[in-house]
């Protein structure tokens, strides 16, 4: 496995345990989520690229940083 792919099977499953979690989150923890989601969509299409582009590796740990941090914060929030 690449260290790209590393990160998108991490991410995926703080996303989905989070996902589980959102049905009890406040208001601001839900836009945080949001926010977060739009971030997702970005990293999932970067990550598809990813393949055929070596260049997108910086911008996806770049990205797969900034998610990973902000699942951190709100899974401590929750």
């Amino acid at each position: 496995m690449t260290k790209s792919t590393d990160l998108v099977e991490e991410l995926t499953r703080k996303r989905d345990e989070l996902r589980v979690q959102m049905h009890l989150a406040s208001m601001e923890a839900k836009q945080e989520w949001e926010e977060l989601e739009e971030k997702w969509s970005r990293f999932a299409s970067m990550a598809r690229l990813e393949e055929t582009v070596e260049s997108v590796e910086d911008s996806l740990e770049l990205l797969g940083g900034e998610l990973r941090k902000g699942y951190q914060k709100l899974k401590a929030a929750l």
